[in-house]
């Protein structure tokens, strides 16, 4: 299992489709991940801090957590199936629940925990980038500092 950080999230022009970069915490590749509007919306919120009125799913799920004193301490993206990607969320009891990987990155991002990815899944869907092409991840971060959460409203409320 490699270990990953969270890069943001954007919207993959023209398609409009919301993406979340992971990157190895101790390598070169990345690991862009298709989403959803919501689970984007949520991602962006966690990372810029930014606490809604009434707690948005990801929220709910963190305060049942706490209230049941789970303390969940990872989450694994295990797979790639068919263009799907499938993650577990793995519990200090040693239980293991089954999520879909922008969830489960919502979630960790809110409680703090690390997000880890198995070799084969960085073997087949990462994108190394060398040195000279972290140019273009840096414009991706600067990017990322300034998109709001609202930029992913598709207004089909």
């Amino acid at each position: 299992m490699n270990e990953l950080t969270v890069v943001g999230v954007r919207v993959e022009l023209p398609s409009n489709q919301p993406i979340v970069l992971l990157k190895e915490s101790a390598g070169d590749r990345y690991l862009p991940i298709w989403i959803g509007a919501v689970e984007a919306t949520a991602i962006a919120f966690a990372q810029q801090g930014i606490v809604p009125a009434r707690p948005l799913t990801h929220d709910l799920l963190k305060d049942v957590l706490e209230a049941l004193g789970a303390q969940l301490d990872a989450v694994l993206i295990t797979d790639l199936r068919d263009g799907v990607y499938y993650a577990d969320l793995k519990f200090q009891d040693g239980t293991a629940v089954s999520a879909r990987p922008s969830d489960a990155i919502a979630l960790a991002i809110r409680v703090g925990t690390v997000i880890y990815a198995e070799e084969s899944v960085l073997d087949t869907a990462g994108i190394a980038i060398a040195d000279e092409q972290e140019t273009e991840v840096e414009r991706f971060r600067e990017f990322l500092d300034q998109i709001s959460p609202e930029d992913f409203e598709t207004g089909d409320s």
